[in-house]
């Protein structure tokens, strides 16, 4: 029997590294024509050690001055170098400044920008009469004394899921502004005061521009409450001026290993549930629309049903309390067809599901009830979205 030979894309393997810099000397993460890039160190390493042309994914592309100490970035190789032992012969090869500190092999689908994850950062402030020069590179110096516990009071109006707008720069190019903050400390060591914020991912310059804020309320610019007014306001024209990027430090990139059973969101402009546990089982989902307002809706529909398909869902339920799923079919159109743009990836074809004896047992036996008691248990419209 003729033996098998083996192509390369089956031999090929998709390495993870943790990757830690200093960001002073290199004008961002991503490939720039006019200077020297922390990714532009990287590939050439792992050229020259691979003797393939290797250009890394990253996971997060930070700007000049911004440092990491957990950054992840992968590469596809067929290199014999067993994965682990990729982050010693890297480092013998990179600048002083820049460290792997782990490489691992990966799933040759895993991509570090579309897994799911909570991203860490933190934004320090030197906060005394006198700058620190040891501190210089890593922390922004402020003179005027910073009222620590208004900044926390500002911060908690900005843990959630919120739109962001007013949090990013006017150069995003991100199609949508809304984000998840899962936490926001001000903590205060010393003449240190750090901002540690986590949450599912950060608009261009929007760590920045929450440390800016912040800064403004803790010298005592405005009251906290207002941070909530200009978070409302979503326009970048209501927010101060973005803090120096030299503060800012990646600390940590955690992907999820799983999905909850059941994820849901309460908040003033919007509240849902979405059910999780099948998809993994069946391929669907199921999302409740509690509340949201008019402005939000369909963007809201968009978003969630484009979230529940990037995680495995074949189909997807869903259903709006105040039965305005139905407004999206065209006059005469074939049922189910939506006015969203279908030239979009997101954009979503509903049919209503009809009886309710053509529900998912799940969805007839009252699926968020209990996540949502004052919402009643009567059927309601259900729609449905297949891929």
């Amino acid at each position: 029997m003729a033996g098998h030979v083996c192509r390369k894309d089956e031999v090929m393997k998709r390495i993870k590294l943790t990757v830690a810099y200093d960001g002073t000397n290199y004008c961002g993460w991503q490939l720039q024509k006019n200077g020297i890039t922390v990714e532009q160190r990287l590939n050439e390493a792992i050229t020259e050690l691979t003797g393939e042309q290797i250009q890394v994914i990253g996971a997060s592309r930070t700007d000049s001055g911004v440092h990491a100490m957990g950054n992840v970035a992968v590469f596809d190789t067929d290199t014999r170098i067993p994965p682990e032992k990729l982050s010693y012969a890297l480092n013998a090869r990179l600048p002083e400044d820049i460290r792997i500190q782990s490489s691992e092999e990966a799933p040759r689908n895993f991509h570090p920008r579309k897994a799911n994850c909570v991203k860490t950062y933190e934004y320090r402030i030197w906060n005394h009469r006198f700058e620190n020069p040891v501190k210089r590179l890593y922390d922004y110096f402020v003179f005027l004394p910073l009222d620590v516990e208004k900044m926390r009071e500002g911060a908690a109006c900005l843990t959630g899921e919120h739109d962001f707008r007013s949090f990013a720069s006017s150069g995003s190019q991100a199609e949508e502004t809304i984000r998840r903050i899962y936490g926001l400390e001000v903590l205060k060591e010393g003449c240190e005061i750090t901002l540690r914020i986590r949450g599912d991912g950060f608009l261009y310059n929007m760590v920045r521009i929450i440390a800016g804020t912040l800064i403004q309320v803790g010298i005592g610019a405005f009251p906290p409450s207002h941070v909530g007014e200009i978070l409302a306001a979503r326009d970048r024209q209501a927010a101060p001026q973005t803090a120096p990027a030299r503060g800012l430090t990646l600390m940590e990139i955690a992907y999820e290993k799983g999905l909850d059973d059941c994820l849901i969101v309460r908040e003033k402009e919007w509240a849902y549930g979405i059910w999780q546990k099948e998809i993994p089982l069946s391929g669907e989902s199921y999302i409740y629309i509690s509340h949201c307002d008019e402005k939000d809706f369909e963007r809201n529909v968009r978003r969630l049903i484009k979230k529940t398909m990037r995680d495995g869902a074949k189909r997807v339920w869903i259903c709006d309390r105040a039965g305005r799923l139905e407004r999206f079919c065209e006059a005469g159109a074939p049922s189910g067809e939506c006015r969203f743009d279908e030239s979009r990836p997101e954009s979503c074809r509903l049919k209503e599901a009809g009886a309710e004896e053509a529900l998912p047992p799940v969805l007839r036996a009252g699926l968020f009830a209990s996540y949502f008691p004052d919402d009643g248990t009567e059927y309601r419209r259900w729609f449905c979205r297949t891929l």
